[in-house]
């Protein structure tokens, strides 16, 4: 099974792609993990990763293609990933087409998790994390049992300081402006899906697994 992922911030996607890796037994891979890996490995294109990211510029699309590349050739991708953070534009969607033709297969299904807007800024501004364990609730949505303690650890919550509502206006707009063209590429592809993504967390996996099998 190989997977796109894709949705706003504060869709809930990274839940999702969690739960699916674990229901599909597949990689999950992210822009950020394949960066670190890269990193750590020591690879040339991870050593200009590195550069990029410690000057504080956006690593280019030819070295990001490139480690993508490398990711998606190592054995454990073979019965299967889900990609997640990666392609965000136009480009890099015909690239991921040209390396997963060189790897002799395809993407099976393009999953859009969707949210208004109004209801992805009410998300943000009541997200807390745990300061221990890293593990994310809402306020309103997903609760802890016990108000500012985590229910997995203990741990201490907090809420970033870019969770507020002009900064999450913000990086929805620019996901809009970089994402529709990709929802449109995709579209003619065949391959693409949207999914509520305004019910349960349980209902949005279901509802998602069910596509997935069917």
């Amino acid at each position: 099974m190989k997977i796109l992922l894709m949705g706003p911030p504060g869709a809930g996607k990274g839940t999702q792609a969690e739960n699916l890796v674990q229901t599909f037994s597949i990689p999950h891979i992210s822009t950020g993990d394949m960066f670190r890996a890269a990193v750590k490995e020591g690879t040339e294109l991870g050593k200009q990763a590195k550069a990029c990211m410690d000057s504080g510029k956006l690593v280019p699309d030819e070295v990001t293609i490139g480690i993508v590349r490398e990711r998606l050739s190592k054995d454990d991708c073979k019965d299967g990933f889900l990609l997640d953070g990666f392609p965000r534009t136009v480009p890099q969607a015909e690239a991921l087409d040209k390396i997963l033709a060189d790897l002799d297969t395809k993407l099976d299904k393009v999953l859009n998790i969707e949210v208004p807007n109004e209801d992805l800024i009410a998300r943000a501004i009541g997200r807390r994390i745990c300061k221990s364990c890293g593990a994310t609730y809402n306020i309103k949505f997903n609760p802890t049992k016990v108000e500012n303690v985590c229910d997995n650890c203990g741990g201490e919550l907090y809420q970033r300081n870019d969770d507020n509502e002009e900064t999450m206006a913000n990086r929805l707009a620019v996901y809009e402006d970089q994402t529709k063209p990709l929802i449109d590429y995709y579209k003619r592809a065949g391959i693409y899906v949207a999914i509520d993504g305004r019910r349960a967390i349980d209902e949005v996996t279901k509802n998602l697994v069910e596509i997935l099998k069917g």
